[in-house]
């Protein structure tokens, strides 16, 4: 009988605010050896004793597969099962294993195609769209990889393709049936003979030609062709590759350069690429250990802390050491990328996120009702045209804009502007002279971010008392 590799992309079915676990259950035990047992291979069989389940009987193997996981997805690596553990096992996912801890990675045992003219057929279509649009974003997938690799491919309409194309639910033909609405998407096979290369999507799914009010079928569709051409997990949230979904613009989509490393390991590059024409150069996912990273904002969420950079922020948690790395569409899909601030509005129990001259709002994972609104509807002047950071005051409950060399008071319990204002940022903040660039407190003290540097202050009497790095707070964790 014939082996093969079998990837399933899982929807993202973001919880947000979450109540930290107090205790890891039993029940926590239970899923956490079932998910080492699908993801890291672990295959100790699990008994039952009147104390509930007995995983700490194999100490040394659960140990070493969570240490795996933990690696995996850039959680502080103890062996041991904790609450920020189990949340990130909690979370959607694929369902090939994740064994390999790295950027891009392949399936390995050589699984590629040893052509370079590869053939789809799309045998049926989905409800959800017309089917110029599933042709449409089926060619423009494809040619995701064939713009950087010598890959270039035909379609065909009778007899057997490279790449078998269908839509079906539940037991489809391939013994790894669909889970019904939500759950996985889609899954694609690993080029071999036979059902190698095949990819299947899910049709309880909402697949759309753009909007992201389902999941749409160009993004997921390039995520399974990448495992159709030999292309497995790579633990870096800002590649096409990476197991979870996020909504990108089919309009703006650019493969990110981790995918583009990925492919051309395989294949090589595209040939017929004139270097004297460049086309936009493939995103990057920013580098924590970057010392020049300016950060786009800082905030914080219910005691954690949230670094924004492009379209990503670190998420630290008071429990770990190790900020976990995520795109801002993950957890609120209708954001903004590069944005200009950010603060919790403590009032509110509120995330507001400012770009340009516009302010979002955000309550879970959703954007409040009425929102984006303009920077006038909080009291700022026209003549403002964006935010370059915010910082909300515990003690008085205010919030201060930091516009250009000044800066705004705003009374959340109010809402509105306090008057007399802008101030000078100096005048307050002696001694920082230079653009602000983000802003946020902890513990009663003002850290006031300018380019790659951190001012600590005290909001009562203006004090300066450290300049720091800005890895302060988000420190490198490669080691």
């Amino acid at each position: 009988m014939k082996s093969f590799n079998l990837c399933i992309l899982v929807s993202l079915a973001v919880t947000v605010y979450c109540v930290p676990i107090s205790q890891v259950t039993v029940q926590d035990e239970l899923f956490a050896e079932s998910y080492l047992k699908n993801f890291f291979n672990l295959t100790q069989t699990q008994r039952h004793t009147q104390t509930g389940p007995v995983a700490r009987q194999g100490i040394s193997q659960v140990s070493k597969k969570l240490s795996e996981m933990q690696r995996f997805f850039g959680l502080q690596v103890s062996g041991m099962l904790d609450a920020e553990t189990v949340r990130m096992m909690k979370k959607p996912r694929c369902g090939v294993p994740d064994g390999k801890i790295a950027h891009f990675s392949t399936f390995g045992n050589n699984l590629k195609w040893e052509k370079h003219s590869i053939t789809y057929r799309i045998e049926n279509y989905t409800p959800d769209m017309s089917m110029s649009e599933v042709d449409d974003s089926i060619e423009r997938a494809l040619q995701v990889w064939a713009k950087v690799t010598p890959l270039r491919f035909t379609r065909i309409y009778r007899g057997t393709a490279d790449i078998m194309i269908s839509f079906g639910r539940k037991s489809h033909g391939d013994y790894n049936p669909f889970d019904g609405p939500g759950g996985t998407l889609a899954h694609a096979f690993a080029p071999s003979p036979g059902i190698g290369g095949d990819a299947h999507f899910d049709d309880d799914e909402i697949f759309t030609f753009r909007s992201n009010t389902g999941f749409v079928l160009f993004i997921v569709a390039a995520h399974e062709f990448g495992h159709s051409l030999g292309l497995s997990h790579s633990e870096d949230p800002g590649a096409l590759m990476y197991p979870l979904y996020s909504f990108r613009n089919p309009d703006t989509f650019v493969l990110p350069q981790d995918d583009v490393n990925g492919i051309q390991s395989l294949y090589g590059p595209n040939p017929d690429e004139d270097p004297s024409v460049p086309g936009p150069a493939p995103p990057t996912t920013p580098d924590v250990c970057d010392p020049n990273m300016v950060l786009d904002a800082v905030a914080t969420l219910r005691g954690e802390m949230l670094f924004f950079k492009d379209s990503f922020f670190w998420r630290s948690y008071p429990q770990s050491t190790t900020p976990q790395l995520s795109r801002i569409r993950s957890l609120w899909p209708s954001a903004p990328a590069n944005i200009d601030a950010a603060y919790e509005s403590r009032q509110s129990d509120r995330v507001l996120l400012f770009k340009g001259r516009k302010v979002w709002a955000f309550s879970g994972s959703d954007v409040v009702r009425g929102y984006p609104k303009t920077l006038t509807s909080i009291g700022l002047p026209r003549s403002v045209k964006k935010v370059d950071a915010a910082l909300y005051d515990e003690r008085t409950h205010k919030t201060l804009f930091f516009v250009g060399k000044h800066y705004y008071s705003y009374d959340e319990a109010k809402g509105t502007m306090d008057q007399g204002l802008p101030k000078l940022v100096e005048q307050t903040f002696r001694g920082l002279t230079s653009k602000v660039t983000a802003a946020f407190q902890y513990r009663g003290f003002a850290y006031i971010y300018s380019g790659p540097y951190m001012f600590r202050y005290s909001l009562r009497s203006g004090r300066l008392y450290r300049v720091l790095n800005n890895n302060y707070f988000l420190p490198c964790t490669n080691f």
